[in-house]
């Protein structure tokens, strides 16, 4: 794609103007480990949402999201669920209160308040650590491989002109520009972060807008309605997906062959019951869970889960139909000419179809979704090993100064490994895959039970990761020995009976947790669930404790809100398309459904003490 010198120096500019911001901001969150993680918890709510918006707002994320609508039509609204992406309901409506009662710095730290500071609760501390860490690095090779196909096709400079191998253009490209979002990450930590990221949704949110009016104005109906199977339009599905794209695009049902999606209604169901427990699990420990931390209290942390599903899922819908709608107007022939198209790169190859001098302005909004995600990520990382291994376990005096700059050093380390892992991906489907579908699953049973069983004790978590993360692990080498590759989300049953069967021995093979610590995190953090031998004991202290008996009220609350969340979904996919008479209808139940949470959830939220 060739771009007008008008859009590349809009692009440039982007970039100077973001890391001059976001340097300059630094100085505010840099005196202590509170401040360089947390933003001291003084940052509102409302800053706190649309920074974690906008760092869900990913390029690679949204690259894949784009791939999915252009190929499954609207059914793929459901295949984000493998995140679960419905689980900022579950945040929104009780989580991420219960969460923040907490009063911790990072989700390792969470491990004290709930497990105590014996063997068994170190040992759970140390695993939720690896997992983090584990984790950390997976997202970043994802972020790496997305801003690197999304660079090479858009910009117009070549290095090596590669197009595979350690050397490959895009490869550089995502060094490159993952070293200048980097700057003011590891500076300035969360205060550089959250500023800057404000300052980026604006743009990716204006973009968004943008790309779904551009697509409104060049394309009909009638232009999309023969680039398009049968039931592409239908958001609903029978046992199988119901795609034939044979006569339009063949290599997309190729596609769908390797994404082991035909079979959609196990899909459908793995998924749904993944993402539940998932969602019950709570946050894992990463940018989501870090802004809710940094939340000023309970009442704030519920409003900032609120916060990212409207500020979200609207403007970001918008920009994937636009994208997709232009895509299937306009790049066909491309797409049909080639014997085996990467629909990965859909996103960049529909831009050359966006008028010139808009080209810079959405490229800039969309370097902000990559740095948006990129910086919250790096930010999150170093806070497990400065906070919860080396103040911890090796000096427990170090001074504020003395441990941001160990957070500086170790946000390089992980960037670099990050670096390494992504050179070594190939596909953004396959990293996000394995953490969503394999990763993720091996952290559900242990990270459940801690909320909801008195009983289960720290020995029981520890050993419920390890089952699992090692189960996930295994089905990665097993995958890289063999050659092959199947959806990760099959791998869930057999990953949560392993972390499951970890959990139970090691709980029944070891004592309950003390009594004191189990009472001091009930009565704090009130949660619903199996504590009744806890409940009594402290009622029966302090008469006035007044248990938290609305799990009935949460659970229906959290129904129709992914009710909700979906109509803001779909709302702009029809918008886009000029499905007026589906949009009118959606419209009717987000009003309707919105109506029912104000009343059934925000009138009644906990007063900010």
């Amino acid at each position: 794609m060739q771009l007008h010198v008008l859009d590349i120096s809009i692009v440039v500019g982007y970039f100077v103007a973001v890391v001059a911001i976001g340097l300059w901001v630094s100085r505010k969150g840099s005196k202590d480990l509170d401040g360089y993680f947390l933003g001291g918890k003084k940052l509102p709510w409302f800053m706190l949402g649309v920074s974690d918006a906008s760092g869900m707002f990913d390029i690679s994320g949204t690259m894949y999201l784009v791939y999915a609508l252009f190929i499954y039509g609207l059914k793929s609204i459901w295949l984000p669920w493998v995140w679960p992406t419905f689980n900022q309901i579950f945040l929104m409506m009780f989580m991420s209160a219960w969460l923040r009662r907490s009063n911790v710095l990072t989700g390792a730290q969470w491990m004290q308040t709930r497990f105590g500071n014996d063997r068994g609760a170190t040992l759970a501390h140390l695993s939720v650590v690896v997992f983090a860490l584990v984790n950390v690095v997976g997202l970043l090779a994802y972020a790496f491989k997305g801003i690197g196909k999304f660079a090479v096709v858009l910009l117009p400079w070549r290095f090596t002109n590669q197009a595979s191998g350690v050397f490959a253009d895009e490869n550089i490209y995502a060094i490159i520009l993952l070293g200048l979002t980097s700057l003011y990450a590891i500076k300035g930590g969360m205060v550089s972060v959250v500023i800057t990221e404000v300052a980026q949704f604006t743009i990716l949110t204006l973009t968004a807008l943008t790309l779904g009016i551009i697509a409104l104005v060049k394309v009909s109906p009638e232009m999309i309605a023969h680039s398009i199977p049968a039931g592409w339009m239908n958001p609903f599905f029978g046992w199988r997906l119901g795609l034939n794209w044979d006569g339009i695009l063949k290599t997309a049902n190729a596609s769908i062959t390797s994404d082991g999606n035909d079979l959609f209604t196990i899909i459908f169901c793995l998924m749904t019951f993944k993402g539940v427990l998932a969602s019950l699990a709570g946050p894992a420990p990463n940018y989501d869970m870090q802004r809710i931390l940094a939340t000023r209290n309970p009442r704030e942390a519920s409003l900032m889960n609120g916060m990212v599903t409207v500020v979200l899922m609207f403007p970001r819908y918008m920009m994937i139909a636009g994208i997709t709608v232009l895509a299937l107007a306009f790049c066909m022939p491309q797409l049909q000419s080639q014997a085996a198209p990467d629909f990965e790169k859909i996103l960049p190859i529909a831009l050359g179809h966006v008028p010139s001098g808009v080209v810079g302005f959405l490229l800039a909004g969309l370097a902000a979704a990559f740095m948006s995600n990129f910086a919250a990520t790096l930010n999150a990382a170093p806070a497990y090993v400065v906070n919860d291994i080396y103040k911890r376990f090796m000096n427990p005096n170090s001074g504020g100064r003395h441990e941001v700059a160990l957070s500086r050093i170790f946000s390089i380390v992980f960037l670099v490994i990050g670096i390494v892992c992504g050179l070594l991906t190939t596909s953004i489907t396959s990293v996000m895959m394995w953490l969503v579908g394999a990763l993720y699953s091996a952290f559900v049973a242990a990270n459940v039970l801690k909320w909801y069983w008195w009983r289960f004790n720290g020995y029981g978590y520890f050993w419920g990761m390890v089952c699992g993360i090692a189960g996930a692990i295994l089905f990665l080498l097993l995958e890289k020995a063999t050659g092959r590759s199947f959806n990760a989300l099959y791998t869930f049953p057999f990953l949560l009976v392993i972390s499951l069967a970890g959990c139970l021995a090691g709980t029944f093979m070891s004592t309950a947790e003390d009594d004191e610590v189990l009472k001091k995190f009930y009565k704090s953090v009130n949660p619903w669930g199996w504590w009744g031998p806890i409940r009594e004991k402290v009622m029966l202290e302090d008469p006035s404790f007044v248990p938290n008996r609305s799990a009935a009220r949460d659970l229906t609350n959290v129904a129709v809100g992914i009710v909700w969340q979906l109509c803001l979904v779909t709302l702009a996919v029809y918008i886009v398309l000029k499905q007026w008479s589906w949009a009118c209808a959606i419209f009717a139940l987000l009003v309707a459904t919105s109506t029912y949470i104000k009343y059934n959830w925000y009138d009644r939220l906990e007063k900010a003490s």
